[in-house]
């Protein structure tokens, strides 16, 4: 098997996470965050609905990590994205993590609003 090194040069990649931490792009951020291209920014989590509309335009799925554990989520949120032209995907926040950094690396248009893992 070849491995190849992926390098990421004008995107921002999440490095790594812990019990209520991420770290992206060398940076330390504690609690929810929404992380794009672009760079990460704090997350009002699962209620925070308009941080994830407003990517409208911009990404075409956000991977949103519920923590330790796959958790539903609210009502009405993934009509809203699907209304807005943004696909969701739920999973738990380390698959979300590991996911975004894949398919970011092929160039491809996506977020992930993610929710800290426990300690």
């Amino acid at each position: 098997m070849q491995l190849n090194e992926i390098t990421f040069t004008s995107a921002t990649p999440i490095d790594g996470y812990g019990p209520g931490f991420f770290r992206v792009g060398g940076q330390v951020m504690e609690g929810a965050i929404l992380v794009t291209e672009q760079g990460a920014k704090p997350w009002g989590g699962l209620e925070d609905a308009a941080t994830l509309l407003a990517l409208a335009g911009q990404v075409d799925v956000v991977f949103i990590g519920t923590g330790g554990e796959i958790a539903p989520l609210p009502a009405g949120l993934r009509s809203e994205l699907e209304a807005a032209g943004i696909g969701a995907e739920i999973m738990a926040s380390d698959a979300a993590c590991r996911t975004y950094n894949v398919l970011l690396s092929e160039g491809r248009r996506v977020a992930a609003a993610l929710l800290p893992v426990g300690g």
